[in-house]
């Protein structure tokens, strides 16, 4: 597994992470899946309280205990709760389901009402009492990009989770580029799109992934995670809810697209006109 800087200044982390997004509507199946990719390298586990309204972070305490130094965990406070207290409380919270004393990073899940000086002022809080050792923002546009590094000065956002998949190329517009140039990692949700349209190899476009994939002995999944992946600050985040499946997607990992590859999937898949930051 390829492992690459997290943000200014962070930790070498595994570019296949794990996501837990509706992991609790199978919880022995997902947490298995996730200790499987643990096994794998895939030490990136991604959760939030939102998920399952915290039945998802109670899974991964489940699933990671007993190994949770060989974890980067990440969480999400949803803006509801991001005032300065509600932030600190709402950590506590996710820390208590966890079953761990710290997050590797902490996200605002999306933007919302309370002030952004607020949530960051938290995080700074949280990350000073050892509770946090970075935070980030997720669906966060330019202008949410700007003003949240006009707060934090030197210390940057250490990521932006964001909607991207090949269907879904709305961030390499403007968004990839800023953090690209800060240093800022991005994460992509929702890595496979929401249609498995994408991968029919009837398609004209599923037909190029499948051919690109027989070529690398790979497949068309993996081929797109590596597409994704091609950006130096980037990484994905696929749920899966069965080991073959977790497999499958660390594989993605280690393989090199050529460039002409790139080419025929950048052609397949445009991404576009610049349009608004799309979200989940």
């Amino acid at each position: 597994m390829d492992l690459r800087v997290f943000g200014p200044g962070g930790p070498r982390v595994a570019v296949v992470g794990q996501g837990t997004w509706h992991s609790e509507q199978s919880p022995r199946d997902a947490a298995d899946a996730l200790r499987h990719g643990l096994d794998l390298g895939m030490c990136h586990i991604d959760t939030a309280e939102m998920y399952g309204s915290g039945a998802a972070e109670t899974l991964v305490g489940r699933a990671i205990a007993g190994r949770r130094d060989e974890v980067f965990l990440v969480s999400k406070v949803l803006p509801t709760n991001a005032s300065r207290r509600g932030t600190i409380a709402a950590c506590e919270r996710s820390l208590s389901r966890l079953k761990t004393d710290r997050l590797d990073c902490y996200l605002l899940h999306w933007r919302g009402a309370h002030p952004l000086t607020e949530t960051i002022a938290a995080f700074e809080e949280l990350r000073s009492s050892g509770k946090i050792r970075a935070w980030g923002v997720s669906n966060f546009d330019i202008d949410d990009l700007e003003e949240a590094a006009s707060i934090a000065g030197a210390g940057l956002p250490a990521c932006n989770q964001v909607l991207y998949h090949l269907q879904e190329r709305a961030i390499e517009h403007a968004v990839l580029p800023w953090c690209l140039d800060r240093g800022v990692a991005v994460v992509a949700y929702t890595p496979f799109g929401e249609s498995p349209d994408a991968f029919d190899p009837k398609t004209r476009h599923g037909h190029v992934l499948q051919e690109i994939g027989a070529a690398h002995g790979a497949t068309a999944r993996q081929v797109a995670l590596a597409f994704l992946l091609r950006h130096s600050n980037s990484f994905v985040i696929p749920k899966a809810s069965r080991r073959d499946h977790t497999s499958e997607n660390a594989g993605a990992g280690a393989l090199r697209l050529t460039e002409a590859d790139k080419a025929r999937i950048d052609a397949a898949f445009p991404r576009g006109k610049p349009r608004p930051l799309p979200m989940l």
